[in-house]
């Protein structure tokens, strides 16, 4: 978790994800540890450290996605940018289903599942759990 960004920026940008991770939707009170702000675009890819370019993330999202934009998918010969909370709206880019998988709908939610490990065994049966609480998403 970076120094850098002020408390009051990270108070900011929680609230405005309603406390919860924006890429994967679990809730930070679900969590022990308390969830991060992080650059959309790295500071090393030209990333501000500003309320835009900001997004409320669950440790393992954020470990997982580290200063990455985007990726090359299995047969593809092009980079697949990730989602961006900023700019896309996640309900068209992503579904759950029952089974507490996230399901794709675009290159964008493939690339981002696929980066972000979004349906390991692990996260799915959390993810169920939390269903099953009426909690997500």
């Amino acid at each position: 978790m970076s120094k850098k960004i002020p408390e009051v920026l990270r108070r900011q940008v929680a609230i405005r994800a309603n406390y919860r991770c924006e890429y994967c939707r679990r809730p930070e009170v679900d969590s022990f540890i308390r969830y991060q702000s992080d650059h959309i675009i790295s500071r090393k890819h030209g990333g501000k450290t500003e309320l835009e370019n900001l997004a409320h993330t669950c440790p393992t999202c954020n470990n997982a996605k580290g200063s990455d934009i985007a990726t090359i998918l299995e047969n593809e010969n092009e980079l697949i940018r990730f989602f961006n909370p900023r700019k896309d709206t996640w309900d068209d880019h992503f579904e759950v289903s029952i089974h507490g998988e996230i399901n794709p709908k675009t290159e964008i939610a493939v690339a981002t599942i696929k980066i972000l490990k979004l349906n390991e065994l692990n996260r799915i049966l959390e993810r169920v759990d939390l269903i099953e609480a009426g909690l997500f998403p």
